[in-house]
């Protein structure tokens, strides 16, 4: 049986980049500086926060290895989100890329899923804002909200009210204009990296060699368990390609920004689990909720540590809700604009420069969801959808440089295609150890999706439309 007619039809590279310059394109307002610190606040959110204790728990002290390892394990991805997003600079991200590579079907499914993987992680990244306000609240003043209106229906309470306070706050923050949210995150961003540092000079006052004995108690495997854990940890340097439109100078921008994003986050991880380590003995970190701070106490005895890193937890988290946020409506929009989407939602304010109406949209709609809805579960989907997106941004690169030899290319991945086969192969051995229930999951929401194209999609595709219209 044949395949449907321009199912697999690809967009041509130039042909996407040209209709930026148009009525549809974003405004430019955002340099290196701005885009760097969009990935490093989408980096280091909670993870280095908690996930340390995680991690610490599998591999003992050797977790410095770990966060090595998982670094290196996102650096081959990286490297092909940068060739792509500086080629290709169009708002989109994995979804326009696998658009000008892979096709409409394959683009349509990575854009669904991711949709869906930025939704749920704002969400659940908005949740654990509400929880941090509270440990703030109670570490630094001795009061905290009452679970009425601090934890959703699942934890006990009615209704999470600073979860969607934050994000109604980070919507209207991102209708008013990317330059500005990127100003605020910058600032985010040098709060937390500070509070970070703080933590690293307050615990080698009191660093002990002997807490790095017995270093690699489980081994190999115990690194490399633990680097699956902190993987997540490194999640979010991607959304720096969904700002390659509004970038200034994308062919050097972008690849600087994705790049160097990663390598402050690890040099910063490296640095603080390094300090962990040597100011208290793992147990602390791993029986601990708040690893950083209980280690802090323990080694130094500094009752207000509590309250210090709380507040960088909570910077932290809401720079991580702006910059994933705002990855998400650059997606839509790509979608929305491509009419694989409803096109009315491919408005851009004519003040702002953003597109105002579909922000105000997925803002609403995700404010309901961390108020009400149970995401204990649900937030895996963000493990394999980020995972899935590493994966066809490889593939894509190869492609590219096949169909498209001469293609303009600012940057380079180095290796093709040998860097990109070890990226796929990374991705591919850390969903495998995913859950049953997160493929299922997975699944259904691709089905819903396949759904969708089949009857409102693949009608509707410029593409599609624009071909009849030659014919």
């Amino acid at each position: 049986m044949a395949l449907p007619p321009g199912l697999w039809s690809t967009r041509d590279a130039s042909d996407l980049v040209s209709e930026t310059h148009g009525e549809a394109g974003l405004k430019r307002s955002v340099g290196p500086l701005g885009l760097t610190a969009m990935g490093v606040g989408a980096i280091i959110g909670t993870g280095i926060f908690v996930v340390i204790g995680e991690g610490a728990v599998t591999a003992g002290p050797a977790v410095i290895f770990s966060f090595v390892l998982a670094a290196v394990t996102c650096l081959f991805s990286a490297l092909s989100y940068a060739e792509l997003a500086a080629a290709v600079p169009v708002a989109g991200s994995a979804y326009t890329y696998s658009y000008a590579t892979l096709g409409e079907l394959v683009a349509f499914i990575i854009g669904w899923d991711l949709i869906l993987e930025y939704g749920v992680s704002v969400a659940a990244v908005a949740v654990g804002w509400g929880g941090n306000v509270n440990a703030f609240l109670d570490s630094a003043f001795g009061f905290a909200l009452p679970d009425a209106i601090a934890k959703s229906p699942e934890d006990g309470g009615v209704f999470n009210l600073p979860a969607v306070f934050i994000v109604l706050l980070i919507t209207f923050l991102l209708v008013r204009g990317t330059r500005e949210s990127a100003r605020v995150n910058l600032i985010m961003v040098g709060v937390k990296i500070l509070i970070l540092l703080f933590f690293v000079v307050a615990a080698v006052t009191a660093f002990s060699t002997t807490n790095f004995h017995n270093f690699n108690p489980h081994g190999t495997s115990g690194i490399t368990s633990a680097a699956g854990v902190i993987f997540f940890a490194y999640i979010g340097f991607d959304a720096v390609a969904t700002g390659s439109e509004e970038s200034n100078n994308p062919g050097r921008d972008l690849p600087i920004a994705i790049v160097g994003s990663l390598v402050i986050s690890t040099v910063l991880y490296v640095l603080v689990a390094v300090a962990a380590v040597g100011v208290a003995p793992i147990g602390v970190m791993a029986s601990s909720d708040a690893p950083l701070a209980a280690a802090l106490q323990k080694g130094t005895g500094i009752d207000w540590a509590a309250a210090v890193l709380s507040f960088g937890a909570l910077i932290a988290i809401t720079s991580v809700v702006l910059v994933v946020m705002y990855g998400q409506t650059r997606i839509f929009f790509a979608m929305c604009r491509d009419g694989l989407m409803p096109r009315s939602f491919a408005t851009v304010h004519p003040r702002y420069g953003t597109p105002a109406k579909l922000t105000i949209a997925f803002g609403t709609l995700i404010a309901i969801l961390a108020a009400l809805v149970p995401l204990s579960e649900i937030v895996k989907l963000v493990n394999i959808g980020t995972l899935f997106a590493f994966i066809l941004v490889n593939i894509g690169v190869i492609v590219l440089r096949r169909t498209k030899p001469d293609m303009d290319r600012p940057f380079r991945t180095p290796l093709v295609p040998v860097f990109p086969i070890i990226g796929v192969a990374l991705c591919l051995y850390l969903m495998k150890d995913l859950p049953g229930t997160t493929w299922i999951r997975f699944v259904v929401w691709l089905v819903v999706g396949m759904v969708i194209y089949a009857t409102y999609g693949y009608k509707h595709s410029r593409l599609r439309r624009e071909s009849r219209s030659a014919v």
